[in-house]
């Protein structure tokens, strides 16, 4: 089916969401009714906002227009917004009110008890003054959900905003979005319901109908619209006031779409319909706003309905078979792998490939280069104190001083993103919180030192201890693997590494593998390349590989192999081994044409002489910070060297 829609050339934006931004709480224990709930997840929601996040995620130039409170909850919506490239430049700080909630819970597939947290919140108080007019018009479209009608102010903003679009050629969308208890029509603990026949409500929307372009809504909200007794005779009364094409969310079975100024047929199934794709639901609440998102991000590209429609339902299929909202809509290749094996996914959540790639394919923090001191070693600071006979409860201090010390490297060499930490939780535990926030790159060990076959630090139950973890925190795990171990003692390895690949799936945390080759086996130049290929046979692809040594052909090997099985890959570091400078030196020189080494991480050559003579007494913190600085400041300069040697090379 055609569609005609134009829109203005040459305009920044694509799109201008107006409406509720608000925090997401939503239960973990599905099954549960939300009074026995015991813990929750945190998303980014409003329905305004998750159109925002998605149309962004699918590639839209988008902005969101509302408020926030000046509180936690309103900087995490800004930052995660902000991070996946929505302009937030007029999300506005509400100094009164505080940031919107939601609390949500999954009981079964046709149950989910929703309060809404919103009385007095800052996105019901935008005010005319924030809704300004070139910023309107900088865009191709401005979409506004009909919650932001529900009161006097908001309806006084929301139709300024209108008529600015409009007088500016933006085009307009209206998501009915009708929450019953929003316009105050349930009990204030009753956000479930979706539909209350209100006269009130109907005259007040067919107010604002004939200013849109644009409306969708499902059969109950179109009902709330046009008030009629059923679906057609309301979406009768809506053609009577409004030429707005018509889009009709019908859950299972797709959508409808009556365009601009088109008859209203004698019933649904005559109009356009696309059938949607067929999942088990696990939550309904935001499958909605993931349409919108994918309707509009190929409407406004002036596709055809068909494309719109399949791109709206696939999208809203995703997110309704999956927990969170905002950060289930999907990326550009997700949704076409998706498309391409709808007929087989009834349980996308189940699929391997779907979900490696809405991991991997949505906007992330990217790491150029990287320079990371370790000092997340146990064994050797303990076997340092006993050495010296010290206190084993002075390591703490210790490595909070070398947090020190990287915090003053960052600022002297101006690092900003490109340095990082790792740093265990056994002795290192004001050191992680001292470092995490920071815009660092920071890892985790999790392995029991010297273990082989490898085991975890906190017993083998590795998911529940990851809960407890920042999600900018990296999963470290070193392995002894040798592709020509024994048997037995290399399958127990892999299935040790494959759940904590498994678990770091779940927990969202990415994960760097250290493969080194155990030193009482004799080891080949395609030894390590050989234990990285078996680990991507077995499905383990982990975002960073932690290696030794390599020749310079070793690294061709290697950059062929992630190439080749990972693309998405994050890149390789080089590891120290209590290497001396020199030798590092050397390592850095093999690596430094490779594609795929992102920089170092090195520990014992930086901390153990400085360590040392702190421990000892020798110096004081002042002189240890400044001996660890001036050992990390040197291997970064060396690193940078080298790889400006093989840029100006490359050149």
């Amino acid at each position: 089916m055609h569609n005609s829609t134009t829109f203005a050339d040459d305009r920044a934006l694509d799109l201008i969401c107006l409406g509720r931004l608000a925090v997401d709480l939503y239960a973990q224990q599905i099954g549960a009714r939300l009074e026995d709930v015991a813990s929750f997840a945190k998303y980014l929601g409003g329905s305004s906002a998750n159109i925002a996040f998605g149309s962004t995620r699918l590639g839209l130039r988008t902005a969101m227009l509302s408020r926030v409170g000046d509180d936690h909850m309103g900087r995490f919506l800004t930052e995660t917004l902000g991070r996946e490239g929505c302009d937030v430049s007029h999300v506005s700080i509400d100094p009164e009110r505080l940031t919107a909630l939601v609390m949500l819970g999954l009981k079964d597939r046709d149950t989910f008890p929703l309060i809404f947290y919103r009385e007095n919140c800052a996105d019901m108080a935008i005010r005319p003054e924030d809704v300004d007019e070139a910023f309107i018009a900088s865009s191709k479209a401005l979409l506004i959900t009909g919650t932001h009608f529900s009161t006097a102010a908001m309806h006084e903003v929301s139709t300024l905003a209108l008529a600015h679009a409009r007088r500016n050629q933006v085009r307009t969308v209206l998501d009915i979005d009708y929450r019953p208890v929003l316009w105050g029509l349930s009990p204030r603990a009753d956000g479930e319901t979706r539909f209350v026949s209100n006269d009130g409500v109907t005259a007040h929307l067919h107010g604002i109908l004939p200013k849109f372009d644009l409306v969708v809504g499902t059969e109950e909200e179109f009902m709330i619209a046009g008030g009629g007794a059923d679906i057609m005779a309301s979406l009768k009364a809506v053609r009577a006031v409004t030429p707005a094409a018509l889009v009709v969310k019908r859950g299972p079975l797709g959508c409808a779409v009556i365009d601009a100024a088109a008859a209203i047929p004698a019933s649904l199934d005559e109009a356009y319909n696309y059938r949607g794709v067929q999942v088990e639901v696990m939550n309904v609440l935001g499958a909605g706003d993931a349409f919108m998102a994918g309707f509009l991000t190929e409407w406004l590209r002036g596709a055809d309905y068909d494309a719109c429609c399949r791109s709206a339902n696939a999208c809203g299929a995703l997110v309704v078979a999956r927990h969170a909202c905002a950060p289930a809509m999907p990326t550009p290749p997700e949704l076409d792998y998706f498309l391409a094996h709808a007929a087989r996914l009834q349980r996308p959540g189940e699929d391997a490939q779907l979900n490696r790639l809405h991991r991997v394919t949505a906007r992330r923090r990217q790491w150029k280069e990287l320079c990371v001191f370790a000092f997340d070693h146990r064994n050797q600071f303990f076997e340092m104190t006993q050495q010296l006979g010290v206190s084993e409860a002075r390591i703490p201090a210790l490595k909070s001083l070398l947090v020190q010390a990287v915090r003053q490297t960052e600022s002297a060499l101006k690092l900003n993103g490109g340095i990082g930490v790792l740093i265990d939780d056994r002795y290192g535990e004001a050191a992680l919180n001292d470092a995490t926030g920071r815009g660092w790159w920071i890892g985790r060990p999790v392995e029991l030192p010297s273990s082989n076959p490898l085991q975890f630090d906190f017993g083998r139950s590795i998911g529940s201890h990851l809960i407890s973890w920042p999600q900018e925190h990296v999963i470290k795990c070193l392995v002894q693997l040798h592709p020509d171990d024994d048997v037995e003692n290399r399958l127990e390895q892999e299935a040790q590494v494959k759940a904590l690949y498994d678990a770091a799936q779940v927990s969202g945390h990415e994960l760097l593998l250290e493969v080194i080759p155990p030193k009482t086996m004799a080891s080949a130049p395609d030894t390590v390349y050989r234990a990285i290929k078996r680990l991507y046979n077995i499905g383990i692809y982990p975002e960073w590989w932690k290696l030794e040594h390599l020749e310079p052909a070793q690294w061709s090997a290697i950059d062929a192999l992630v190439n080749e099985r990972d693309p998405y890959c994050r890149g390789v570091v080089l590891l120290g081994l209590h290497a001396s400078i020199d030798e590092l030196a050397a390592s850095f020189e093999a690596a430094r044409h490779s594609a795929t080494c992102r920089g170092f991480m090195v520990g014992r050559t930086i901390f153990h002489t400085p360590s040392q003579r702190w421990l000892a007494g020798e110096i004081d913190d002042a002189q240890l910070v400044a001996d660890i600085r001036d050992n990390f400041e040197t291997l970064i300069r060396l690193w940078q060297q080298m790889r400006r040697q093989a840029l100006g090379a490359a050149a």
